[in-house]
């Protein structure tokens, strides 16, 4: 991982596919700043309540840290503890855009903050404020998965509906694991057209 030698503030965000570790980073460097004796305090979306329940960042293989789950980057700002030195926000790709301002901010105040997220959807297009966050942080880490179907480096997130590929045209955001999801390469990833019975019913995206 990028060594970081900066002083006072600064944004490390770690992004990359389902499976690829993310959240296991996130926790990892969390665990990091508690040994460092620095006071922490880690969010999380409160959309994401998989494996270890809404109070826990957890990773696919069962490791937590205790988080605060929150709605919105104003939340987040509301809840920050004036003596915490370490922020981290998991599953950052879920917040609005006002996480970008809120963890400049923080840094700006001398804190380090950690983000972890999604960067692209299931359709493989940039998610939520990621891009945003990814351009301001000092250190972004890519993570790669492997594809289930072929080996090669997983670099996008494939949603699967009754075992087949979503559609384009399913909603944006769709909490799930093992089941709903696979990591697949780009050669291997696939979205089938929009599905018109859903457009005619007026479907759009839950975002």
């Amino acid at each position: 991982m990028t060594a970081v030698p900066f002083s006072g503030g600064w944004i490390e965000v770690v992004a990359g596919v389902m499976f690829s570790g993310k959240s296991e980073e996130l926790m990892r460097r969390v665990r990091r700043a508690v040994i460092a004796r620095k006071r922490v305090q880690v969010f999380k979306s409160h959309l994401d309540s998989r494996y270890a329940g809404l109070f826990a960042v957890s990773s696919h293989d069962g490791r937590s840290v205790d988080a605060i789950p929150v709605d919105s980057s104003a939340q987040i700002a509301q809840r920050i503890d004036p003596t915490a030195q370490v922020i981290a926000v998991d599953e950052a790709q879920f917040l609005d855009d006002g996480i970008v301002a809120v963890a400049t901010s923080l840094a700006q105040r001398g804190r380090r903050v950690i983000l972890a997220g999604l960067d692209t959807d299931f359709r493989g297009e940039p998610f939520g404020p990621m891009p945003q966050l990814m351009a301001i942080a000092e250190t972004v880490d890519k993570l790669s998965a492997i594809c289930v179907l072929c080996g090669a480096p997983a670099t996008r997130t494939q949603r699967l509906i009754d075992g087949q590929p979503a559609a384009w045209n399913s909603p944006t955001i769709m909490v799930g694991g093992r089941e709903a999801y696979e990591a697949r390469c780009r050669a291997c990833h696939v979205v089938r057209p929009a599905d018109e019975g859903q457009l005619m019913l007026g479907t759009s995206d839950e975002r």
